[in-house]
């Protein structure tokens, strides 16, 4: 077997279903070893069924590539240590992460438990950040033993982290930090050889398959652009040593179109020279968003 990511191994969190199953089978068709992450819950984050990881690695497997299952608990710090020491002790090496695990549990703001928050930022946000630190220990390590890596860090966003969505404050606000995540990672981890980069897909998975449930593919053309597989490309070329010098980027990602998102950059400014009054900062302020780019809409207005 032989593609962009041959030699490479590759580690995918939440890769059991929808889209970290695709992003896996695809870096296993490119020649990567794929350490498939899942814990085996629901949706919204109960316990459920706890065998897809190893249904994906045996899928990986029947089609002559090489894939290890791993059910830990990538929130936690020993589920993302024992990822890392997954890969290194069945390969001996990692090349690349991606955080992709989460789920769903959208509620109203006033409506929107503590519990139901902290579970869904858990999930997202310390779900990506312990992997991407344990991950980032060993490259630096073996940058200190001479031995610079190649590494990558893909990372999943969304829109509704770049916009908001109504009825999901909990996972917009996650999201919302992975990008932050994503941009100190990326200048902190430079030094040795680590590219972290994030994408911000849109597919229908177990979590949208209600709002994409009707974004099939188009009459006579066969394309499906609401299928997970095409997000997957994207995020094999990141991952793989190809994509040579992007780091720091935010993609969004859906069907047949990639954006790169250029987030919030300085508009309209006004500088007095010295302290406003409330009413001569609030009076600029007017002048300044009249002469500013209206905001894209959040999701759900």
């Amino acid at each position: 077997m032989s593609g962009i990511c041959t030699g490479r191994v590759v580690v995918v969190t939440g890769a059991g279903r929808g889209l970290g199953r695709a992003h896996a089978l695809a870096f296993a068709a490119e020649g990567a070893r794929v350490v498939v992450n899942d814990l085996g819950v629901g949706p919204d984050g109960t316990p459920d069924d706890d065998g897809p990881a190893r249904r994906v690695a045996d899928e990986i497997r029947a089609a002559g590539g090489d894939a290890v299952p791993h059910t830990g608990d990538v929130a936690t710090a020993d589920g993302a240590a024992s990822l890392v020491t997954t890969a290194l002790r069945t390969y001996g090496r990692l090349d690349t992460l991606v955080n992709n695990a989460g789920f769903l549990r959208d509620r109203m703001l006033v409506n929107l438990g503590e519990d139901d928050w902290d579970a869904v930022v858990r999930v997202h946000l310390r779900g990506h950040f312990l992997p991407l630190r344990h991950a980032a220990a060993h490259w630096r390590a073996e940058t200190k033993a001479g031995r610079a890596p190649a590494a990558r860090i893909v990372n999943t966003s969304s829109g509704a982290g770049l916009l908001g969505s109504v009825g999901q404050g909990a996972y917009s606000a996650a999201k919302a930090g992975i990008v932050a995540l994503t941009l100190v990672a990326a200048a902190e981890l430079a030094r040795y050889g680590v590219q972290v980069n994030a994408i911000a897909p849109a597919a229908r998975t177990r979590m949208t398959e209600g709002v994409f449930a009707e974004a099939m593919a188009a009459p006579g053309t066969g394309f499906d652009a609401m299928a997970p597989e095409n997000v997957s490309p994207l995020v094999v070329w990141l991952g793989s040593a190809a994509s040579t010098g992007v780091t720091g980027r935010v993609f969004e990602a859906e069907g047949g179109r990639i954006t790169v998102m250029e987030g919030w950059t300085p508009g309209p400014t006004a500088d007095k020279g010295a302290r406003w009054t409330p009413g001569e900062a609030g009076e600029t302020a007017l002048e300044l968003l009249g002469e500013a780019h209206p905001p894209r809409p959040v999701y759900g207005t």
